[in-house]
């Protein structure tokens, strides 16, 4: 059995890692400066997940004890992740929690160790497939909405691939520009290219303040085109977003379109006052 716990992890960290993309996006709003997203990738996780009884009986939560409620709340993370990762049809629900049962129990399993390694090949391999088919539909998407987004008009194109155009500009037009050092404050919404808002701080009522060199690229490039005062339209391919591995509810090759307003540039935080030689020489005596 251990060599096939190596075999069934893989796997199962595939559901670990949506679980958390999903708790993470509704517990926290994605928001700029969150570019870098680093994810925790759980291993350990997996084998925990393997060794609850997912009990089949409904209880209502006042019956339950906290055994209960732990092993029943991971059931419906794993219920609804899956779900929501369109995996619902490769998986046979009894067997998967006789699966679970049966291994919590200790005793024979229905299949032998070969048999289990085959089947989650099989299940990979599915699943690799299909992962592929998407990325390639969602890269053709996100070209055709970048190529039909450039012919409109007031649109700007940069040298790598950023689209933009001018909402409205500033009262003053000799406003200072930000540069990739800097820390702005912000308002922003941003959209997925079906009109799925991912992220807004004009919803929130509250603007965002962050460093410009520690948000996604599309986003340290393009606000240095700002004056302050200015609102900006922004279309952002996936090299200078998400890219490839997509972000909470960002998924993978995704254009981002932003309407972005920018409030102000931040001072920087006043160094500490250097301690003057009499100071320091009361202080030794």
């Amino acid at each position: 059995m251990r060599a096939l716990y190596f075999l069934v992890i893989p796997v199962f960290n595939a559901f670990i890692n949506a679980i958390i993309n999903e708790q993470t996006a509704v517990s926290e709003q994605l928001s700029p400066q969150e570019s870098y997203m680093k994810l925790s990738r759980l291993h350990g996780i997996a084998s925990a997940i393997l060794a609850v009884s997912v009990a089949s009986a409904v209880y209502a939560q006042a019956d339950m004890n906290p055994k209960q409620k732990g092993s029943y709340s991971i059931g419906v993370n794993i219920g609804g992740s899956l779900t929501s990762q369109g995996l619902k049809e490769d998986l046979d629900v009894p067997s998967l929690v006789q699966g679970l049962q049966d291994a919590v129990a200790g005793g024979k399993m229905k299949m032998s160790d070969d048999d289990m390694k085959k089947a989650l090949e099989q299940l990979s391999t599915t699943l690799q497939t299909r992962a592929a088919a998407q990325q390639a539909v969602a890269e053709k998407a996100s070209k055709d909405f970048l190529a039909k987004n450039a012919k409109e008009a007031g649109v700007k194109t940069t040298a790598t691939g950023l689209q933009y155009s001018v909402v409205s500009k500033g009262k003053d037009a000799k406003a200072a520009k930000p540069k990739a050092s800097d820390t702005v404050k912000v308002h922003y919404e941003g959209k997925l290219v079906n009109g799925t808002v991912f992220d807004s701080s004009i919803a929130r009522g509250e603007p965002i303040t962050f460093p410009l060199n520690g948000v996604i690229p599309g986003w340290t490039e393009g606000v240095q085109l700002m004056n302050v005062g200015d609102k900006f339209h922004f279309v952002i391919p996936p090299e200078l977003g998400y890219g490839a591995q997509g972000a909470g509810p960002i998924p993978p090759n995704s254009v981002l379109v932003f309407d972005v307003e920018l409030l102000a540039i931040e001072a920087p935080a006043a160094p500490a006052p250097a301690a003057s030689p009499a100071a320091d020489g009361a202080k030794k005596k």
